[in-house]
């Protein structure tokens, strides 16, 4: 039992409604009632598991599997219907354990089935779990954990469609992304408010490009569940942050940084880094930066601080991490890799893991400019091109599609 997955589902839930700007009184109470209802639940089993009286933790954790089976709060709110999938998941597997502990194997393995069936997907957690040594050696168990390990990250993505050149989309020549020029007005207030040719100092352009990286990482905070209710722009995020104290989501932190390299005349985007499951909610956006010392594009990631090299420490751009992930070739995470000064990252899991799922496809804007999605401007999702394996249609039908990895990591016109 994993007392973190028991909760992470239900506060992802409450993040998504109480951050959706379209949430009205009558949705926000109604979730209210709801969380209070699972909550209580979910203490009575977390504390009847901790204490070893699984026989009664039985009945609080069927109430709850039977509870997400009737809810129909996914209809009335802005929640996925997929988190409660997964969170039921979750469920089933500790109703697994509580059975497998009380020599019940039969029903042990039926809720554990339920569980897969349902989604769940933390193989180390099943592979390790001391609650199912008892039926670690049944040809089911065996062939569950091998289902569960089918989904494991690096597997989906090394399972994923090679990409092709699209003979119906030749490049013409024109460029599919454009990059604002530094001496645009709103690139230059950037670049004077942040005092950013101090920031990035006198070195070369590597040293320059992280010392960059550094400051955004240093001066605003990340926070997953905010997005932060300002103009979409490098200057406003910052002092949304100075001024709550509190931390914008990934995308935010993204843009921001995307504008300051921007206004330094290196070509940047903020690539939304994306699952291969439709419902996984969860992806991850980062940046694309082009070195004209390296002649290719880099892999930074202000959220965690992060870039990636080979074994001989070049730094590798996004396309090259991905391909060395499929391939099991060596990368090399950089050693300040973090969260917010709180959580030191590893190569494990923030690659291994994390990044491998998010690295399926990739969605970019095709025009990078200051305040690229106002939020007081229409944004036409046409405005977005996706590179994805051949083969892989996504829950987006708005935006283009190629499959042409030259076309979209092209070097930046002059």
């Amino acid at each position: 039992m994993k007392d973190k997955d028991i909760t992470r589902c239900i506060a992802i839930l409450l993040v998504i409604v109480l951050s959706a700007a379209t949430t009205v009184d009558a949705q926000e109470q109604r979730m209210m009632e709801f969380q209070a209802v699972f909550s209580s639940y979910q203490s009575q089993y977390q504390g009847l598991m901790r204490s070893g009286q699984h026989r009664y933790a039985v009945a609080p954790l069927t109430t709850l599997v039977n509870l997400l089976d009737t809810t129909t709060i996914h209809l009335v709110t802005p929640i996925p219907e997929a988190a409660i999938k997964e969170q039921k998941g979750l469920l089933l597997y500790d109703l697994a354990c509580c059975y497998a502990l009380m020599g019940q194997k039969k029903q042990a393995l039926l809720a554990l089935e339920h569980s897969v069936e349902n989604g769940y997907k933390d193989y180390n957690n099943m592979v390790n779990d001391n609650d199912l040594l008892s039926l670690r050696k049944d040809k089911k168990y065996r062939s569950l954990l091998a289902q569960v390990q089918s989904r494991q990250p690096i597997y989906v993505l090394k399972r994923s469609a090679p990409y092709a050149r699209d003979a119906e989309k030749p490049n013409d020549g024109t460029p599919v992304f454009v990059y604002q020029p530094k001496e645009s007005m709103n690139l230059r207030m950037v670049r004077e408010y942040f005092k950013l040719d101090s920031v990035a100092g006198q070195g070369n352009e590597l040293s320059r490009i992280i010392n960059i990286l550094h400051f955004a990482h240093d001066h605003i905070r990340h926070d997953g569940g905010n997005r932060a209710f300002v103009e979409m722009d490098a200057i406003d995020i910052y002092n949304y942050c100075q001024a709550t104290g509190k931390g914008v989501n990934c995308r935010q932190l993204a843009l921001s940084l995307s504008e300051m390299y921007l206004s330094m005349g290196i070509p940047a985007r903020y690539v939304t880094c994306m699952p291969a499951d439709p419902n996984d909610y969860e992806c991850h956006v980062i940046n694309t930066v082009w070195s004209s010392e390296l002649n290719k594009w880099l892999y930074i990631d202000p959220t965690m601080d992060a870039w990636v090299t080979d074994e001989n420490g070049t730094m590798l751009s996004i396309a090259e991490v991905r391909e060395r992930l499929i391939n099991d070739k060596p990368l090399l995470l950089c050693e300040t890799a973090n969260w917010n000064h709180e959580t030191v990252q590893t190569k494990e899991n923030y690659l291994d893991h994390y990044m491998s799922k998010n690295l399926y496809y990739f969605v970019c804007k095709r025009v990078n400019r200051f305040n690229a999605e106002s939020m007081y401007r229409d944004n036409d999702p046409r405005d977005d091109i996706q590179l994805v394996p051949m083969g892989f249609v996504s829950a987006d039908q708005h935006c283009e599609a190629i499959h042409d990895p030259d076309v979209f990591w092209a070097k930046p016109e002059p």
